[in-house]
């Protein structure tokens, strides 16, 4: 029926997938054909089956491709063998270690292996420890596991170092050479209270030109950029490693930078009170918030000072405040600043860009690296300020290069496709929101929604589904607009210490600038990336040139690099919260359904802001049934229906360490009388707490065995079908 080549994707639960190179349907492996094969495997298949839905289930024929890069798991001794089990269970296997190749490895520590044998039909793969990383309690444990299971690179290489080292502390004489001197100019820098690396400084300034009624009246807007392009040059280590890692990654009380300190905490932050080489976009804005014209140039440049959000906030908010006093010299020129930021939101408004009020959260974490709290992060016209200029300065920066015909990478946001438009629809009309959405959605149509749902209590899970609704934002050569902001050409210019495609612009815009063509070159760490799963290989209208085929391959690298970092981080502050909510099991909490899915409930507790999984299975003895269409769950009994934004009351079940998954069950109204009621007597009130808690804990231990039993049975069940290994397998046992 057809044979392809792809790359594997293992489950936890045994079975697995094959991702076609070239875009095809991922096609299923059965736990028998995942048997010789590791998650990240390249293999040739063929197609056997379709299942009722058309799916297809395929047959291994060839392993291409093995994984080399070191697995990361905890050492066990179990049976007389010593093994280690994956800390990422898509690798459906553990690995055999021989005795004399654990190292200096104690039992229970994390390690990082690598293998000596592949596994087989009938046998497990064998390895080798090649580095120990601790205990798993350790601080900073989960962050030394996702660097590794992610492959984020986190060392630098010895040249990288030394070129570093050799850099100069300050700027030189040589450096200041044909730039313009703006070291008068009252620059600023507004960032977090917790940031180190500063890429951007502002400046505003009332602007008016001509006389009479038809004088221009604006703003000039300065953006001004660090100039990393002036010490990581293209072929150099520094380069090399930088395009490597494509992005800085951050981590809550760690960053792993894209350049190395030296440069990126020092010669290229815009620090206060020092010279520091820059980029700048020099901006003419309209009152109506239009950009009249704009130029760039490089410059030399003294941040007046450094500032942040909620000091800024506070000043614009009175000017006669402790915060304004304290800058009473600079507040003039936030003032001009906020004057600008308000104009260029109305042209905001205008071109129909959407603005989703979507929750965001931060971790606050204490010495030890665990989680202290979980807090709201407020976002206040400081942020918006920075925000909009940002934005002015890519668009700006896009417009130059285009103009000049120049490849690029542009920032490129594509709007829902047919397929979510349609499912997109159907649920807001279950939502009982009665606004259609055309063929081919216009950001207008989507920012209507998000307007006329704003005062509704589920307006942030609204938000949330029209955010999914769109495609996911890349980086290429082709120029497609951005939906979400509703331009028609945008890049990355405002950032390049911590991502490589704003760096490559800045040196597209030097060389424009220079009257010359910036040509890139391929290096050792130049490839094409890997299409994600359910991804699609870039449309192009004709065959590429070389040259553009290399542009498109950096921009597939930084677009993958850049999905690593996010769900590297995202497997970190998942591994946090549930450690954080294992000193929470079994207390109960009011909750927002954020998600409904036809296996269960998400549920964002209101006070922790953390999200678990209500199972089907916990809603009550009854068959709920999914409705796609409506996006709930109703029983077919009572009628009780879920949907997005329902509020609910949820117990904390079961936390899932190894899986970062959270369960909660549901609490009904009146089910704590109830639990009392199976006493003799209530108790004192002094006690009742502790009674309830004792009944409801002999509750969830019940359903737990219960659950264990039929787990082990079904495990049994299973293992007594699978053929015979080889090599002796370890006696089952629980993951911890």
């Amino acid at each position: 029926m057809g044979e392809f080549e792809g790359r594997v994707e293992g489950h936890r639960d045994g079975h697995g997938f094959v991702v076609p190179d070239a875009g095809e349907p991922t096609i299923f492996l059965a736990p028998q054909e995942m048997r010789s094969v590791l998650h990240k495997d390249r293999v040739r298949v063929r197609i056997l089956r379709y299942d009722r839905k058309g799916r297809p289930e395929g047959r291994v024929l060839d392993i291409l491709d093995r994984r080399r890069a070191p697995i990361i798991g905890r050492l066990l001794h179990e049976g007389g063998q010593w093994l280690v089990a994956p800390e990422d269970s898509r690798y459906g296997q553990d690995i055999l270690i021989p005795k004399n190749a654990i190292a200096s490895a104690a039992v229970g520590q994390v390690v990082s292996v690598e293998l000596t044998e592949p596994p087989s039909l009938h046998s497990q793969p064998v390895g080798r420890v090649a580095e120990v990383l601790g205990e798993i309690d350790d601080s900073g444990m989960e962050i030394e596991i996702a660097v590794r299971k992610y492959e984020v690179p986190h060392q630098f290489s010895p040249e990288t170092l030394a070129q570093a080292a050799a850099l100069p502390d300050k700027v030189r004489a040589v450096d200041r050479r044909h730039r313009v001197d703006l070291t008068d100019v009252p620059l600023v820098t507004i960032d977090g209270e917790d940031a180190r690396d500063f890429d951007d400084a502002v400046y505003c300034e009332p602007f008016k030109r001509g006389r009479g009624k038809t004088a221009f009246e604006g703003w000039r807007l300065l953006v001004a950029i660090a100039d990393v392009s002036h010490y990581v040059k293209p072929g150099e280590a520094l380069d090399e490693d930088a395009y490597e890692r494509a992005t800085s990654v951050y981590f809550p009380r760690r960053v792993i930078p894209m350049l190395p300190e030296k440069l990126s905490n020092g010669l290229c932050s815009l620090n206060p009170e020092v010279e520091r080489l820059s980029m700048v976009c020099d901006m003419l804005v309209a009152a109506d918030g239009s950009i009249e014209a704009f130029q760039f140039y490089p410059a030399v440049i003294r941040s007046h000072a450094r500032l942040t959000y909620t000091e800024v906030a506070a000043a614009l908010a009175n000017t006669r405040g402790p915060e304004a006093q304290r800058r009473a010299d600079l507040v003039p020129h936030l003032l001009h600043l906020h004057e600008v930021y308000r104009a260029l939101l109305k042209q905001r408004a205008r071109r129909g860009a959407v603005d989703f009020d979507t929750p965001e959260t931060q971790i606050v974490c204490d010495d030890n690296g665990r989680i202290e709290k979980i807090v709201p992060r407020v976002r206040n016209d400081a942020h918006r300020l920075i925000e909009e200029a940002m934005l002015a300065a890519n668009v700006c920066a896009a417009e130059f290069i285009g103009g000049a015909e120049h490849p690029c990478l542009y920032r490129v946001h594509e709007g829902p496709t047919p397929e979510k438009r349609i499912a997109l629809q159907a649920t807001l009309r279950a939502l009982g929101i009665g606004v259609s959405l055309s063929d081919d959605p216009t950001p207008m149509e989507i920012q209507a929604i998000s307007q006329a749902v704003a005062e509704r209590p589920d307006a942030a899970q609204i938000h949330t589904l029209l955010l999914r609704s769109m495609q996911q934002a890349i980086y290429t050569v082709h120029n497609s607009g951005h939906f979400g902001l509703a331009y028609g050409a945008y890049t990355h210019f405002t950032s390049p210490i911590r991502r490589y495609p704003d760096l490559l612009v800045h040196r597209v815009i030097k060389a424009i600038l220079a009257g010359r063509r910036y040509h890139l070159v391929a290096n050792s760490k130049t490839r094409t990336p890997e299409l994600r799963r359910g991804g699609k290989p870039a449309k192009a209208a004709k065959p590429m040139s070389q040259e553009m085929a290399l542009w498109e391959a950096a921009g597939g690298h930084c677009s993958a690099n850049e999905r690593r970092a996010d769900e590297a981080s995202r497997d970190v502050e998942a591994w946090l919260k549930c450690r954080f909510m294992r000193e929470h099991l079994g207390e109960e909490f009011a909750g927002t359904v954020s998600t409904v899915a036809g296996f269960g409930l998400f549920v964002t507790l209101d006070t922790l802001f953390v999200e678990g999984l209500v199972h089907i299975t916990e809603l009550g003895g009854e068959y709920y049934r999914f409705d796609e269409a409506r996006g709930e769950l109703r029983g077919e009994r009572t009628g009780i229906r879920y949907a997005v934004g329902a509020r609910v009351r949820v117990q904390v079940s079961r936390v899932d360490l190894d899986g970062r998954k959270i369960d909660f069950r549901m609490v009904r109204e009146g089910e704590t009388e109830r639990l009392l009621a199976r006493g003799a007597k209530a108790p004192a009130s002094a006690k009742a707490g502790e009674a309830l808690a004792a009944v409801k804990e002999s509750d969830r231990l019940t359903k737990a065995a219960t659950r264990l039993v039929k787990g082990q049975v079904g495990r049994d069940i299973k293992r007594s079908r699978k053929p015979q290994a080889k090599r002796p397998s370890p006696k089952p046992r629980s993951r911890r």
